[in-house]
């Protein structure tokens, strides 16, 4: 059965004052930390945080745009939304954009956002990921079709992660609402947790990668300038939220699934945003050794 992560807990706070990039990392490399594995696990087996991209980044970009970017600043692992690899692809279409990728040593890690409000719709989404050759589907299927998305995960063994809107989404604002559907169903239902929408939704996602346990498949990162504010999205480690918490809640348990960075701000020009919040994550993981 395949699951793409596992995750554990943490009792640090996940939004905190806002301070500086500096000390948060000082705060990184200070605070005391211990990974869940064995040293000699660690050994036998390499890991690290695998951070990419959700493509929405770039969604006024081509894909070809998108994939020399990401090899410019190695960034190998890729979740592509529709305007990058549209539903209506044919299979050639589907094959040939995964081609791109391979050739450009990026793995795609996930389709998605896809939203699901018919049956039909689901149909299509699986059939049009399983020939992407895509691993995991990111969704927002409406609630009353979740037994024909379990019926799908089972036929295609295919996971599919239902993603978290905030205050403005009537089924999912936070992890916490996705747990209750999913927890008696197939393990290859999960969840893509977006932190900014989970901290606006008032819930606090250090808190919420220990709730959703082996259920947290993807991770959507960002952060705001305010918590109540959508429109205050920000370069990831120039707003209020936690990410040393986040990243030290992810690596205790060795976290294996896509960390995108989802930067929503700038769609016309994002490189140099997506530039700065890849090398802020990059920065925590080095300093925590993830």
């Amino acid at each position: 059965m395949k699951t793409p992560g596992s995750i554990a807990s943490s009792s640090a706070a996940s939004v905190i004052p806002s301070v500086s990039r500096r000390a948060l990392l000082s705060a990184a490399l200070s605070a005391p930390f211990i990974a869940s594995a064995s040293t000699s696990q660690a050994a036998a087996k390499p890991w690290a945080l695998k951070f990419g991209l959700a493509s929405y980044s770039m969604r006024k970009q081509t894909l070809d745009q998108v994939i020399e970017f990401c090899k410019a600043q190695r960034i190998t692992q890729i979740t592509l939304k529709e305007m990058h690899l549209p539903l209506a692809s044919t299979p050639a279409q589907l094959a040939e954009a995964r081609a791109k990728l391979e050739a450009a040593g990026i793995t795609l890690a996930g389709v998605g956002v896809i939203y699901m409000k018919t049956e039909e719709e689901v149909a299509r989404a699986f059939a049009y990921a399983k020939a992407a050759g895509a691993p995991l589907i990111v969704a927002a299927p409406n609630p009353e079709l979740i037994d024909v998305v379990e019926k799908a995960v089972k036929e295609h063994d295919l996971p599919l992660a239902i993603h978290n809107h905030g205050p403005e989404d009537k089924h999912y604002q936070a992890p916490k609402d996705i747990l209750p559907i999913i927890k008696k169903r197939d393990r290859r239902l999960g969840i893509c947790m977006d932190v900014g929408h989970t901290v606006r939704a008032g819930s606090d996602p250090v808190r919420a990668i220990a709730e959703c346990g082996a259920r947290l498949f993807d991770l959507h990162l960002k952060d705001l300038k305010d918590k109540a504010d959508r429109d205050s999205r920000t370069e990831i480690g120039a707003g209020i939220i936690d990410q040393v918490a986040i990243l030290k809640a992810l690596a205790k348990r060795r976290f294996s699934g896509h960390c995108a960075v989802e930067y929503e701000v700038n769609p016309t020009d994002p490189t140099g945003g997506i530039r700065e919040s890849l090398a802020y994550l990059r920065g925590i993981a080095a300093a925590i050794g993830a």
